[in-house]
């Protein structure tokens, strides 16, 4: 006898209601979103309603601000929870960039909310990283060394052409006009001197004008422009406790940052974080430990390979002498410090043996002429720890889960929420929407607990 109504299509346990519990509960002033006031026309849309419809836009695989002005007056759920209310994508455009800063605290702000649930554990977290797609292509990229070689072609024509000029001008009486293929070609190669010139003080081998902050990464099984997106999950929840995006294709420098955007989060760190070898580097698991954070990042396998067998792990360092001794008992006497390697902050202490050619296996230790060479580094003592703490097959058990926490995550993501490319240019754009994509990820799961009644969402 009535005339349907909007409230009876959306069900009781419908992610748009968990969608409205969770943003009224939030106070969106103190986590910096900045609304929007004018003196004439009609009243602005708030910022609670345009978060709704940004986070119903991510739950749902609609990431375009057009895509979401037409889905406000046609998509049931979304006009239940706007109220029938139809901000355009100018509106929704601007409330985003207006607060990228609120976005990214607004992930904090959920991860709270499931930490006050008990949702989140502090037994196992796992770290990685992922490479997504840059808005930039390869076509029209600069690229250093066929710059380079353009530029050194370039110079060789500029020359044959001035000493032809030279030539004629000696010939004939009279000032020689410069041909305007010379002038352009001299244009041409500012313009190269200016590009190889960014390049270089990017410390970049390829760089796209329109992205300069991409970089050239293997992503889908193919080089492309990319950002590296970093997470740490819990094992307990699958929750993303931790995110951030860089421009450095190397995991290497990553694993102390993580854990302390996770103790921000979280107030501490989980007993144990596991990681994979690409975050193998000797200062950050040095810093970690100097931190008090327990880790387990994957390092070299020596076990059961006949070519290791006179790998660094097998040394032995004695203090009290200041040596080094290897498995034939010989000593390796201090030499000095070397220089910095590439990537590295400190110096290392030099140990090498005297015996040389002498020794019965010298050929099976080391190809240098000079003897075998140990570098110790100021943190080689949490280096010693993680292979004495790998040899425990429970701790290898543990490195074991690190591909079912972490890369679920990101299977979801890319899977599940139909992420594999960035919509927006520049780091920091990027490092927003990761943001925004993660907590997104995190709503899905507390979603689940919502309706099934394991989560009551507090005052």
């Amino acid at each position: 006898m009535f005339p349907p109504a909007v409230e009876d299509w959306v069900g009781a346990d419908h992610p748009a209601r968990f969608l409205r519990e969770v943003v009224e509960r939030m106070d969106l002033e103190a986590l910096g979103f900045r609304q929007s006031v004018g003196e004439e026309g009609r009243p602005h849309y708030g910022n609670k309603l345009q978060l709704k419809v940004w986070l119903w836009g991510y739950l749902n695989r609609t990431r375009s601000s057009r895509q979401l002005e037409r889905a406000c007056r046609e998509n049931i759920s979304l006009i239940w929870l706007t109220g029938g209310r139809e901000p355009d994508h100018n509106t929704l455009w601007r409330f985003w960039r207006r607060n990228q800063q609120g976005i990214r605290k607004l992930f904090a702000e959920v991860v709270g909310v499931a930490v006050r649930a008990e949702v989140v554990g502090m037994v196992l977290h796992a770290l990685d990283g992922t490479k997504i797609r840059a808005v930039a292509s390869l076509e029209g990229a600069l690229n250093c060394k066929r710059l380079e070689k353009d530029l050194k072609g370039l110079d060789e024509w500029i020359d044959e052409l001035e000493r032809e000029i030279q030539e004629n001008e000696e010939r004939e009486s009279g000032s020689y006009r410069l041909p305007k293929e010379l002038e352009d070609r001299k244009e041409l190669r500012r313009r190269i001197d200016e590009a190889l010139g960014k390049l270089r003080r990017e410390k970049a081998s390829s760089m796209n004008p329109a992205e300069p902050e991409a970089r050239v990464m293997p992503c889908e099984g193919k080089k492309r422009f990319a950002y590296n997106a970093q997470a740490v999950v819990d094992e307990a929840s699958g929750m993303i406790v931790a995110e951030e995006v860089v421009s450095e294709s190397c995991d290497q420098r990553q694993l102390a940052g993580m854990l302390e955007k996770t103790r921000a989060n979280l107030g501490k760190t989980a007993e144990d974080t596991v990681a994979d070898k690409g975050y193998r580097s000797q200062e950050q698991i040095g810093r970690v430990a100097e931190q008090g954070d327990s880790v387990l990042v994957r390092v070299w396998k020596t076990e059961g390979k006949q070519a290791d067998a006179y790998h660094v792990s097998r040394f032995r360092y004695e203090e009290e002498k200041d040596c080094w001794v290897c498995p034939q008992g010989e000593e390796l006497v201090y030499e000095g410090t070397t220089r910095q390697r590439r990537g590295e902050d400190f110096k290392s202490r030099i140990y090498r043996c005297h015996k040389g050619s002498q020794c019965a296996v010298s050929k099976q230790c080391s190809r240098e002429r000079r003897g075998r060479k140990v570098r110790m580094s100021p943190y080689y003592r949490a280096m010693a720890e993680q292979r004495r703490r790998q040899k425990d097959p429970a701790q290898l058990a543990k490195l074991g889960k690190r591909k079912l926490i972490v890369e679920r995550a990101f299977a979801e993501i890319k899977e599940h929420l139909g992420f594999r490319r960035w919509n927006y240019r520049g780091l920091e754009a990027v490092r927003t929407e990761w943001a925004f994509v993660a907590t997104a990820y995190n709503l899905r799961k507390l979603l689940r607990r919502w309706q099934t009644g394991q989560l009551t969402l507090g005052a």
